[in-house]
């Protein structure tokens, strides 16, 4: 195989990382809270955790888990909550335990939690009270058998952590009524596992055991459960750390992290990734609260951050974030789907830092390919593979293409998946051999960057032509008048396939007739909208990523 973007990497970057590093995610997290002992590890609602709280409490949540819920090790977990400083304790307790973390929305449906508890097997769940009452209505349909509950305020220390309860509960009335009277709230668990932190001891995973049960978003068919091992973690945050090493410093950086923890991008680039890097990580509950998420902002002298392109652009488009000083920042990374030119450019612009994209999968833990930390501007690429990554193009008989071929990207490296949890059929869909087949399409140049053209699902094939609606999304979005826009193909009797926008006005003067002649002078004919919907909102996932299957409910 040509490695051609090894050429193209900075000089500091190494074309392998050695995961061997460390044991296990066990012996990463002892090694850091060891090291930045002193240093402020997690920021949320005003109060800060130290790693040496982190420790403490992670200590005592794992030796609940253990010696009070009579769990034992290999055990799935299911972590139903926001970014609250509960998260990291639950999620880094869990793993000292031995434990399988299945990260799970807690926007979820009856149904869906249904499905991910029981396929998962998940005998214990950590979940906030404000969704309490959709396990109530799934409990007789699955094996839960230890359940802890929190409430927002459960971490703030009092008197702030009963003011910000009542609050939530009687004033804001954001907690239903529920029912589950087997449950041990979150402070009893940690006040239960301090009795036995004596009797306690670490687990001692290895590399190939299985760390998270990471479900995919289930956009076609059933969600899947991705078996990320400690290596797969270990691996995508030693290549964090190689491709940003000359940029971050440890110890000294402070993150945020606005992406929910239980999505892979934020599990790994902000929970994981700061971790290793001794960095304050500063969590956002409610990013949709864009003034807190501002204040936030404004308060915090940050250094790196990540986002998907729908976050970033409705930042742009908040009246106050002229107010936050980015002086410090040194990485806003942009990843989660396509970022657009027009958005990246306005970020550039207020900031005078570079959205740098890039591009991963749950299935890889996630991290597969990442822009230059020293790019200048905006390339419309997702970078080059990170260390220890070999990517091919490759046509549908699985034949590598030449340069400049659009064709399936195929991924291998130490970050790629054992496989679907119990679905050796569905995991044989995706895996040839140890290659990863992404069904994204893709294109290499001759300095090994690569561009993302769209999901191969997506394509709107047109007359016998490809329209990818990737492409067709970041020319409405360029248009001043366009707040966001989404694009399908429908079925025409004519041309197979047409091409259909929904689109979100920023100005309600832009017309019908505007819209399209600016597609028909920036676009081939066959490539602009044969529709054109104004919607007042997209479909979007818990990362705010647009949602095309649903955009065909609209």
């Amino acid at each position: 195989m040509d490695k051609r973007w090894l050429q193209s990497y900075p000089k500091h970057v190494p074309a392998e990382i050695d995961t061997h590093q460390y044991r296990s995610l066990v012996d990463l997290f002892q090694q850091s809270v060891a090291q930045y002992h002193d240093r402020p590890a997690f920021s949320n609602l005003g109060k800060v955790l130290s790693y040496a709280d982190v420790d403490r409490l992670t200590q005592q949540f794992a030796a609940y888990l253990i010696h009070g819920a009579g769990l034992k090790a290999g055990d799935r977990i299911a972590l139903m909550m926001p970014n609250l400083l509960q998260y990291p304790i639950a999620l880094f307790g869990a793993l000292r335990a031995g434990l399988v973390v299945v990260n799970t929305n807690p926007l979820y449906t009856d149904r869906e939690l249904e499905h991910q508890l029981k396929d998962s097997g998940a005998t214990a769940i950590v979940i906030l009270a404000n969704f309490a009452h959709t396990l109530e209505d799934v409990m007789d349909e699955v094996g839960i058998k230890t359940i802890i509950t929190t409430e927002i305020g459960d971490l703030l220390g009092f008197p702030k952590a009963l003011l910000v309860n009542a609050v939530v509960k009687y004033v804001k009335k954001l907690v239903p009524a529920f029912q589950l009277p087997e449950a041990t709230p979150f402070n009893q668990a940690l006040a239960i596992g301090k009795q036995h932190v004596a009797h306690f001891k670490d687990a001692n995973p290895h590399h190939e055991d299985a760390a998270f049960l990471q479900y995919t978003g289930g956009t076609t068919g059933v969600a899947k459960g991705a078996v990320l091992t400690h290596r797969n973690m270990i691996a995508n945050m030693l290549q964090a750390e190689a491709w940003t090493t000359a940029d971050l410093v440890a110890g000294k950086e402070i993150f945020i992290t606005a992406l929910p923890l239980y999505h892979v991008f934020a599990l790994t680039a902000n929970a994981m990734f700061a971790l290793k890097m001794g960095a304050k990580n500063v969590l956002i509950t409610n990013p949709r609260d864009f003034p807190a998420f501002i204040k936030d902002l404004a308060h915090e002298p940050f250094t790196f951050i990540t986002g998907v392109n729908t976050l970033y652009n409705a930042l742009l488009n908040q009246p106050n974030i002229s107010k936050v000083d980015f002086s410090r920042l040194k990485i806003a990374l942009g990843g989660g789907m396509a970022v657009q030119k027009s958005v990246a450019e306005r970020w550039k612009a207020l900031t005078g830092m570079t959205l740098l994209e890039a591009y991963g999968l749950t299935e890889t833990s996630p991290a597969v390919c990442i822009n230059p930390v020293d790019l200048t501007d905006y390339n419309g690429m997702i970078g080059l593979p990170i260390p220890s990554t070999d990517v091919s193009i490759r046509d549908l008989d699985g034949n590598e293409l030449e340069v400049g071929e659009a064709g399936e990207l195929w991924v291998r490296g130490p970050q790629v998946m054992q496989g679907y949890w119990q679905r050796p059929d569905e995991t044989a869909n995706v895996m040839s051999g140890d290659w990863l087949r992404t069904g994204d399409v893709a294109v290499m140049n001759e300095r090994g960057f690569i561009k993302l053209v769209d999901r191969l699902k997506d394509m709107v094939l047109v007359s016998g032509f490809n329209v990818y609606p990737n492409e067709v999304e970041d020319v409405l979005a360029s248009h001043p008048k366009v707040l966001e826009a989404g694009v399908i193909g429908i079925k025409d009797e004519h041309s197979g396939e047409v091409v259909k926008a929904f689109v979100v006005k920023k100005d309600d003067r832009l017309t019908l007739e505007e819209l399209t002649a600016y597609c028909r002078h920036e676009l081939s004919a066959y490539k602009c909208p044969k529709q054109i919907v104004f919607v007042t909102a997209l479909p979007k996932s818990n990362v705010g990523k647009i949602l095309r299957k649903e955009l065909r409910n609209l």
